[in-house]
Formats: structure tokens, C-alpha cells, sequence
């Protein structure tokens, strides 16, 4: 009988697609653009990403009730 080996990597991104970034989150997109105060970044133009260690600090402060919205992360969102 014949074996095989099978060798996998699999190497966690750090940034997101927003479709991403929204099901990381456990939020459907609509939801995910409204309540995510996070800034995507612009690594190739056109391309919006988020970075995964900012939605998890995010995450962690929604958690811990510190989360406080001012004027500027509402208008920040719109």
C-alpha cells in the first residue's frame, strides 16, 4: 500500500477585504460599515484593507464597555 505525505501552510492574513473584516467581526457588511469605527488602509490604490489587530483592539474595547462614540468617529463613519 502506497503512502503520502501531505505538508499545508497556512499563513493567517493580517489584512482584510471589507467582506472579510465583516465576517471576522461576526457582522454582516451593512452592519460592519456602520458600527466599525476602524480605518481601512490603502496599500495598493484602490484597495482598502483593515488590519486585523486593529478590529481585535476595537473588539476588545467594544468588550470592555470603553468604547465612547465622539463627533468625529460618527463623522468619521457617514
Amino acid at each position: 500500500m502506497a503512502t503520502t505525505n501531505l505538508n499545508i501552510s497556512v499563513i493567517d492574513k493580517r489584512m482584510l477585504k471589507q467582506s472579510e473584516a465583516a465576517s471576522y467581526a461576526g457582522l454582516p457588511v451593512k452592519h460592519f460599515k456602520t458600527a466599525c469605527p476602524v480605518r481601512p488602509v490603502e496599500l495598493k490604490q484602490g484597495t482598502l484593507l483593515w488590519d486585523r489587530r486593529d478590529l481585535d483592539l476595537w473588539i476588545d474595547d467594544v468588550k470592555s464597555g470603553s468604547v465612547t462614540d465622539t463627533r468625529e468617529t460618527i463623522l468619521d463613519r457617514l
